[in-house]
């Protein structure tokens, strides 16, 4: 692999010479353009290449556009034989010292566009910051995916072959809008792109040439454009990603799935939320859950069979088509969308406590009241979270709930900066193992209380299931958490909350004083309790079935998949959020 440098430059005389500077030090050739700046501009430019030999100045006769100069530099040196060029803006902004990470990068990813992902210091105009947001919400909903999760910065490195084969075939933007439509057309043409985060600057005396209404009107209709270039692509790339979520899905273990959902597009959602609130996210929230409903074949499929096997327990059940159908479906991915927007409530304490009914509180107050703390089985049913926020905004009690790290950590994030309390006494863990018990251990001692979710096997769980009734055929249930309750030695209970009618029903009921016994008896012991268990999952999800968010093939048999500890990036997961 061989690189080069190219600085596209209009009128930057002030800051030229120190990042040329800077750059001596990487021994790289360089493309300085000149995109017929004034007099003073262009003497400076022209001494400049004079003095550094290792800078080559290419001149337009005329001020043609940001992306024509960075056009010109990228052909320049693909005929000069390099297979890589770097873009770097001349006016200070980038972090030159990343370099040697986006060349690393791009040595590993040598099809790919590497690009800097901007971490922004307090020097950033509020009013780019906010329009990058809408960029970002285009560019996803144009190719379709979260693939590109910045497209407006302009330190890069392009792999030139697949650059020049897209200039040869198609006319781009020269102006403000090239960044934004060459890395979305590079990513239709198939080539990978790869962020690194790097750090960015505003410098006082920077100057910019982003023409206020000029530049917003191209860049809207180069929206436009592309919005409507993604319409015509949309077939194959549905298809594409059906083939590919359907090859995954006979094998795959649901913790080999990554969440899918970037952090910025949550990000964003959650200014939505702050802006407008439920109205506002549902409307920027309801044309990507229909994305995901029509790409996660995967999801879709689990769906479908879930409400399927609730119907044939209750054919004239109030929430469901006769027979299910892909809108029961739909509407199941809308659910799940609407309980992360209460997840936000609870935590930023917009619910009214009038609105929960919780008869059951008596029973966690008399076990809190006895200095000891209890074990919580709970599910991915309904709004657990409610109970958590709840607890801690009353400080009543202290409520710990085990959480896998690997999953919904975008969507924690965001939360956490919604309201910092989010992140109070969540136990990050990757399996349960001896130290997690003598932590918790720790917790119940205290008199706290430990919620665990018992409705999913985890990565490491293979041969440590038990399969038993569930709506009407054998599921997997882990056995880790029952043991883990076990070794506990305290009171168990279950606890659901689900959503009726506009209110807020959470339900506690106790399921047994310990696990914990003689050895003898352990199995059955530890059966009966997960029986008991899955009864009560049963019951709830026959009442809410549009509230349980288990987006997989919860009957498969669990010896028959594969896991896999590093999730994939191709995974069809369905949304993110689901780790609790």
């Amino acid at each position: 692999m061989t690189f080069a440098l190219v600085i596209p430059n209009y009128n930057h005389h002030i800051a030229i010479e120190k990042t040329l500077t800077d750059l001596a030090q990487y021994q790289l050739p360089c493309y300085l353009v000149d995109d017929g700046s004034d007099d003073k501009t262009r003497y400076v430019l022209q001494t400049l290449a004079d003095k550094f030999s290792w800078v080559t100045l290419i001149q337009h006769p005329y001020n043609r556009g940001k992306g024509a100069a960075v056009m010109s530099g990228l052909r320049q040196a693909y005929r000069d034989g390099f297979s890589h060029a770097l873009q770097v803006d001349a006016d200070g902004q980038h972090n030159l010292a990343d370099i040697t990470l986006m060349m690393s990068t791009s040595e590993q990813h040598p099809t790919a566009l590497i690009s800097g992902q901007p971490q922004y210091d307090e020097s950033v105009p509020k009013g780019r910051l906010y329009g990058r947001y809408i960029t970002h919400f285009w560019v996803w909903v144009e190719t379709l995916s979260f693939d590109i999760q910045d497209s407006m910065c302009g330190f890069r490195v392009y792999p030139l072959a697949a650059t020049e084969q897209l200039f040869s075939q198609q006319a781009l933007g020269e102006r403000m809008d090239f960044d934004i439509e060459v890395m979305v057309k590079l990513h239709w043409q198939g080539t990978p792109v790869v962020h690194v985060p790097t750090k960015v600057i505003y410098p006082e005396d920077g100057i910019s040439h982003f023409q206020g209404v000029r530049d917003n009107v191209r860049i809207s209709w180069m929206h436009t454009t592309l919005f409507f270039g993604m319409l015509a692509r949309l077939p194959r790339i549905i298809t594409k990603q059906n083939q590919t979520a359907q090859s995954l899905q006979t094998t795959q273990h649901w913790s080999a799935m990554s969440e899918r959902g970037s952090f910025w597009g949550i990000k964003f959602l959650a200014q939505c939320y702050r802006l407008g609130g439920h109205w506002l996210c549902r409307a920027v929230m309801y044309p990507v859950i229909c994305y995901f409903f029509l790409t996660g074949k995967t999801a879709r499929d689990a769906s479908l069979d879930f409400l399927h096997r609730i119907q044939l327990q209750q054919p004239n059940h109030p929430q469901l088509n006769r027979p299910v159908n892909w809108r029961d479906s739909l509407k199941h991915f809308f659910a799940f969308g609407n309980a992360a927007l209460d997840r936000i409530d609870a935590w930023c304490d917009r619910i009214n406590l009038a609105q929960v009914d919780f008869n059951d509180r008596h029973i966690l107050a008399d076990q809190v009241a006895t200095g000891r703390g209890a074990v919580l089985i709970v599910s991915h049913l309904g709004n657990m979270e409610l109970c958590r926020a709840i607890s801690i905004h009353q400080q009543k009690v202290k409520v710990n709930v085990m959480v896998l790290t690997q999953h919904a950590e975008n969507f924690n994030k965001v939360l956490q900066q919604l309201n910092p309390q989010s992140s109070l006494n969540l136990i990050h863990v990757n399996e349960l193992d001896p130290s997690t018990a003598m932590l918790l251990q720790q917790k119940i001692d205290q008199g706290e209380i430990v919620v665990i979710a018992a409705d999913r096997t985890s990565s490491s769980s293979q041969g440590r299931v038990t399969y038993l009734p569930f709506l009407g055929q054998e599921a997997a249930f882990p056995q880790g958490p029952f043991i883990l309750a076990s070794l506990l030695d305290c009171p168990v209970y279950t606890l659901f909350c689900i959503r009726q009618h506009g209110r807020y029903q959470v339900h506690v009921e106790h399921l047994s004083d310990t696990l914990k016994g003689p050895r003898s008896g352990r199995t059955a012991r530890l059966a009966d309790a997960m029986s008991q268990y899955s009864q009560r999952l049963a019951h709830f999800a026959q009442i809410a079935p549009m509230q349980w968010f288990n987006f997989f093939d919860f009957w498969r048999k669990d010896e028959l998949v594969t896991r896999n500890n590093q999730p994939s990036a191709s995974s069809a997961a369905p949304l993110p959020s689901q780790d609790r």
